[in-house]
């Protein structure tokens, strides 16, 4: 599974800019409705979902990083969006600290093993150091792309 086939260009944010933790998850999900990912009508349903899965244990997973997802009925395929924060967010992470880089993930309900699969992709590469420096020094959608293009080709 490749970052650059699940990331939705016009949905990524490199100056996010939120108080809280349900802030960062409704501009996250805003973003994806604004790139057409997602239904308007189905925004806060998504919005509820994940605030839910955030309940059980925050995917804040350390590092200053933060994976929050869902499975939500109204998505037909796998669908997700990077976020950056220059000022860092309270995430309740794993670690404590604050959080600089998100990775949203929303999938149907019915395929189970993309969904893992896509959470694994995100892990391995959010492991490497060098793409979240790199990552959180992108400016652009776009240069968060190539970033991602260059991590499917393993070139970082």
């Amino acid at each position: 599974m490749k970052f650059s086939d699940i990331v939705a260009k016009d949905s990524i944010i490199t100056d996010l800019s939120v108080e809280t933790k349900e802030d960062a998850i409704r501009r996250l999900v805003g973003s994806l409705k604004s790139a057409g990912q997602i239904t308007a009508d189905s925004e806060e349903s998504i919005v509820g979902a994940i605030m839910n899965r955030e309940e059980l244990g925050s995917t804040g997973i350390g590092k200053g990083i933060a994976v929050p997802h869902t499975k939500h009925p109204s998505v037909e395929e796998l669908v997700a969006t990077i976020a950056i924060s220059r000022d860092g967010v309270d995430f309740a992470s794993l670690d404590g600290e604050d959080v600089y880089i998100f990775f949203m993930l929303v999938s149907p309900p019915d395929r189970p093993g993309d969904h893992l699969r896509a959470l694994e992709t995100i892990s391995k590469h959010l492991r490497n150091e060098n793409f979240c420096n790199f990552l959180r020094q992108s400016q652009t959608a776009e240069q968060v792309m190539e970033l991602l293009k260059e991590a499917d080709h393993d070139e970082i």
